[in-house]
């Protein structure tokens, strides 16, 4: 039996030009966090499945991850995601670091999904978390760094809002409202979250399961088909809840003098699936119909330190995962071309005699930190400038036997055509000829 080729079943193979839109997305990635002063960091592949066990969710621990028991019997899984960890390790280190802690990572996650577009079981995730910020003040700044990503790669309001909403204020409507506590109140939770991806049919057979009254039905069907900020506020009074204090309507008015507001839009479906959100939670979709998706998630999260026993911190943070991101630049054709590597000069020659001048020249060239690819046997003069230009190369440099002779090589720059012979000594002369 032969092996396959083929790379397992929701992961990918990352060729040459495939790793070259990964590695620009992680340098923007990098950049904005860079931005904002925030320190990178990582953890293990591994970790025990109880850590999940403890605030991911069900879902997560029963359908989701990939989980074995290791040769001492402890049941780990590969990571599915990373807040569980980042959490872990700010819970080790927070009683002595200045607040609030701002890190990032970009690590490798895995999940037993049914792979589909926008969904692999293997993905890269941009992960941004602050922890110990004032309240409103860190969901405030992740917002703004989620803005400044996406600008960064030249989409505007355009391209894509953020939906956003205040678990807070969902649970409060839940119990006061719907008068739903404990199991009925995670399944409406679990409802909501689907709502916009079950048909109405279906969505109205799950809402049936619920046995709620007909009043409490009622109210879930207002609370869902609500569409601004001040019309879940009027919600709220007509109940007579309060509407004070609360973290979505003091950000709103930081995100209008910010300027950023025209990005975000309430939606009372959002809610996030996992377990621990427990604020403002939003998640960033693609307003092309051809993409119409949630590209990323993420929230408020203050008890997660509870779980290693520690004393409640608010959190706040957003994972963007590489996969939905090079959807929605690829629907929105907001990718630079990378279909060729970057190379500042290709030397060649057609003589063998030429071979030690140019890989002595590339060798001075690159202690320069000048990129240099070099054709290590003779190559004809007719087939030079078309290979440099599948090579991605700005400049190239021949040396042919008249060179060679003389000392001298010929560079030609490609873009315009421009060439100037240069002693092949001359580091400093073909310095500047390349730039």
């Amino acid at each position: 039996m032969s092996l396959s080729k083929k790379p397992y079943k929701g992961t990918r193979d990352f060729f040459p030009e495939d790793k070259r839109i990964r590695d620009y997305l992680f340098q923007k990635m990098k950049e904005t966090a860079d931005l904002y002063a925030y320190e990178s960091y990582d953890g293990p592949l591994l970790e025990e499945v109880e850590l999940y066990k403890a605030k991911s969710g069900e879902e997560l621990i029963n359908d989701q991850i990939y989980s074995f028991h290791d040769r001492g019997e402890r049941f780990v899984a590969i990571r599915p995601e990373m807040t569980p960890t980042v959490a872990r390790m700010v819970a080790q280190v927070h009683k002595e670091v200045s607040k609030p802690i701002r890190w990032f990572s970009i690590p490798n996650l895995y999940r037993y999904e049914r792979p589909q577009r926008g969904r692999l079981r293997e993905h890269w995730q941009f992960n941004v978390d602050i922890f110990g910020a004032p309240e409103t003040m860190g969901e405030l700044e992740i917002l703004q760094i989620a803005v400044s990503l996406m600008e960064s790669f030249g989409a505007t309001s355009e391209h894509f809002e953020i939906l956003i909403n205040d678990r807070e204020i969902v649970d409060l409507i839940f119990n006061k409202v719907l008068k739903s506590e404990g199991d009925l109140s995670l399944k409406l939770y679990k409802l909501v979250d689907r709502y916009k991806k079950l048909s109405r049919e279906k969505f109205n057979e799950q809402l049936e399961q619920l046995n709620l009254s007909v009043e409490s039905k009622d109210a879930f069907l207002t609370y869902l088909s609500l569409s601004s900020i001040d019309e879940l506020k009027k919600f709220l009074e007509s109940n007579k809840l309060e509407t004070e204090g609360f973290s979505l309507f003091k950000l709103g008015e930081h995100l209008e003098k910010l300027h950023i507001d025209e990005f975000v839009k309430y939606d009372p479906s959002i809610v996030r699936g996992l377990d621990y959100y427990t604020g403002i939670v939003f998640e960033i979709f693609d307003k092309n119909p051809e993409n119409r998706r949630a590209i990323c998630g993420g929230g408020s999260y203050a008890n997660i330190l509870k779980i290693f026993n520690e004393n409640p911190m608010p959190g706040v943070g957003f994972g963007l995962g590489d996969v939905t991101l090079r959807d929605f630049l690829t629907t929105h054709s907001l990718l630079p071309d990378l279909s060729k590597p970057v190379t500042k000069i290709f030397l060649s020659t057609q003589d063998e005699k030429g071979l030690p001048y140019i890989l002595k020249l590339a060798k001075d060239l690159r202690k320069e930190g000048i990129s240099v690819q070099t054709h290590l046997e003779t190559l004809k003069m007719n087939k030079v400038f078309n290979l440099a230009e599948k090579k991605g190369a700005e400049f190239v440099g021949i040396l042919g036997t008249n060179e060679i002779e003389s000392g001298v090589i010929q560079i030609k720059k490609l873009s315009d055509k421009n060439q100037k012979d240069i002693l092949i000594s001359n580091i400093e002369e073909i310095k500047g000829f390349l730039k």
